[in-house]
């Protein structure tokens, strides 16, 4: 395995002064898989205030010091090094009870949550793998270390975390160990809600849509609104899916950012509380993009999402029905103008997802007109840039000077010379946009 320079630094001054050292955790599972880890965590025969003596010349971080961690701060950033250790029970789901330092490395490994991730290596020892993490991964699987019961009660979150493992890796989970995550998916209850946003946002940007169909118990506990989704059939000719189906499909489909996909597992759980039925039979969901943003928006805030990730996400849901309008330029105009073209390329991905996912030929049909769509916004974006008032030709400033007073009026002129360069009446010039406020004047 190979280690970075200031790590294996770290390691040689905890071997010369007589304790063990090893890399472990996901540095040894990423390196197994042939990836390049972005930290790495140690562990050591050393106690919390031997590592202090160690390390008496460098600077350390000490804030998890009571539970056996002590972080080294080198040039590539802070290392953290934990004292060989077993736990208690978490009672708050979250930290253990009580911290008990122990001898041996396996010891240690043996409270980690995945065999994946219960593996070590040290330089002078070779590879540490008790609970045989290197032939799971060779065989795709993943494994709860032990009991898996015991794992996920001990932390709800590892439920979550194992199944991002899964989609990242490409994994199949064991049998008892999703039966485990099944029975106590009751437990993401109790987390803060922060952190079941948090690790959502990891899981959703790997997980396509046969994944999303076999966690549905699960993703019904941590967001119970997307309940109702789950089996409810359309009764349309323009959906082959129940709801929850096609929006895995969508979530899969658009590109693997988070708040986009977020925005695609939420986009349609508005829909049966809008659920009606015409004369024939047919299925309707009339103002379920409305309703879902409103429903969206106080899922993120309950998950205490950041404001302006919980705001982009609802907008998208708001707006993400497509329009049937032929497409123009000046239509993308004013949509770059509003909105901005961030903004407007995330729309169409969702919009096209939305289509695509609808698992029926018509859908296809309606595609062409958002891909020219789509073509034309960056078509306007290339050639003409944003139009919006700070790009207009002219400000508050030059009306004032034309004998406009300050107040509602100035600023809707602006808006009006603005919309006059929009749609092409008007160029985006000085003197043309002067003339007309004067005339208007």
């Amino acid at each position: 395995m190979q280690l970075p320079k200031t790590v294996l630094e770290l390691m040689d001054a905890l071997a010369c002064a007589g304790f063990e050292a090893w890399a472990v955790g996901g540095c040894v599972r990423d390196q197994a898989l042939g990836l390049v880890p972005h930290d790495y965590d140690l562990c050591s025969s050393a106690l919390p205030e031997q590592l202090q003596q160690v390390f008496a010349d460098r600077s350390l971080v000490l804030a998890g010091v009571k539970h056996g961690t002590v972080g080294v701060v080198t040039e590539d950033g802070v290392v953290e090094i934990t004292t060989f250790r077993r736990e208690g029970d978490y009672a708050d789901s979250r930290h253990p009870g009580w911290v008990q330092f122990v001898p041996t490395v396996q010891e240690d490994l043996a409270r980690r949550d995945f065999t994946i991730n219960a593996m070590a290596y040290c330089p002078q020892k070779g590879y540490a793998d008790p609970f045989g993490g290197r032939g799971d991964l060779e065989q795709g699987i993943l494994r709860a270390v032990g009991d898996p019961v015991r794992r996920f009660r001990e932390d709800a979150l590892r439920i979550l975390r194992g199944i991002r493992f899964a989609a990242r890796f490409r994994l199949e989970i064991e049998a008892h160990t999703w039966a485990a995550m099944l029975s106590e998916a009751d437990g993401l209850d109790a987390l803060a809600r922060e952190r079941v946003f948090e690790e959502l946002c990891s899981l959703l940007v790997w997980a396509d849509a046969p994944l999303l169909l076999k966690i549905r118990p699960i993703l019904a506990k941590a967001i119970p609104e997307l309940a109702p989704t789950m089996g409810f059939c359309q009764h349309s000719p323009h959906h082959a899916y129940d709801v929850f189906t096609h929006i895995a499909y969508v979530t899969q489909s658009v590109p693997p950012q988070p708040e986009l996909r977020f925005a695609a597992l939420l986009h349609d759980v508005g829909k049966p509380a809008c659920f009606t039925r015409d004369e024939t039979g047919r299925g309707h969901f009339y103002g379920h993009a409305s309703v879902g943003a409103e429903m969206a928006d106080k899922i993120l805030q309950e998950l205490r999402a950041p404001s302006d990730f919980r705001e982009r996400v609802v907008w998208l849901i708001r707006h993400h029905m497509a329009s049937d309008a032929p497409p123009e330029k000046t239509m993308a105009r004013r949509a770059l103008s509003r909105y901005g073209i961030q903004r407007m390329r995330q729309l169409m991905a969702l919009q096209m997802a939305d289509l695509a996912g609808k698992g029926v030929v018509e859908a296809e049909d309606r595609s062409t007109g958002l891909e020219e769509f789509s073509r034309l916004l960056e078509q306007v974006w290339q050639e003409e840039g944003q139009l919006s008032l700070k790009t207009l030709a002219v400000n508050g400033r030059d009306l004032m000077e034309l004998g406009y007073l300050p107040g509602p009026r100035l600023g809707r002129t602006l808006d009006a010379l603005l919309e006059l360069v929009l749609s092409q009446e008007q160029p985006n010039e000085k003197q043309a946009l002067l003339k007309k406020a004067k005339q208007w004047l």
